[in-house]
């Protein structure tokens, strides 16, 4: 008995890697696509996934130290808005430096992806009824007319 929850365990486990890592994979098509786009095909997969990421990492640390420290000294009121604002350029930041690229390509590249990632989610969606990670489907509506 005991040996068949440990090669079940480890059975989980790999499943569970294998599982976090084709996810990691999706989620960071949108960014290779628009890295491609912005950087005039000159980017790579192992790129986009690295600023997948580091990204959200270096966005968390970044909010949570800056709304800590002005929470601490009494800046309620602005804390969060400066938190979000210094947490997303720090997030834009690393692609900068994961895609060689200027502030401005770096933004590009953020927007083009979440741009990208909206198509691919609707594509998803129509096909195969399932949506990527980060939030349900919204449908698509041209002038009151559902289009998806």
């Amino acid at each position: 008995m005991l040996e068949q929850l440990a090669v079940g365990g480890t059975l989980g486990l790999i499943v569970f890697l294998l599982g976090v890592i084709i996810l990691w994979i999706i989620v960071s098509l949108p960014v290779y696509f628009a890295s491609k786009v912005v950087k005039a095909g000159r980017s790579t997969m192992g790129g986009a996934m690295i600023a997948t990421l580091v990204g959200p990492i270096v966005y968390f640390l970044v909010y949570a130290v800056v709304s800590f420290i002005l929470g601490a000294i009494g800046v309620h009121t602005l804390a969060l808005a400066v938190a979000f604002l210094l947490a997303f350029l720090a997030w834009i930041g690393v692609y900068k430096a994961v895609f060689n690229t200027g502030w401005l390509g770096a933004f590009g590249i953020a927007i083009l992806a979440v741009v990208v990632y909206l198509i691919l989610n609707a594509i998803f969606f129509t096909l195969f009824r399932v949506s990527f990670p980060g939030g349900r489907f919204l449908p698509i509506h041209f002038f009151g007319v559902g289009v998806i």
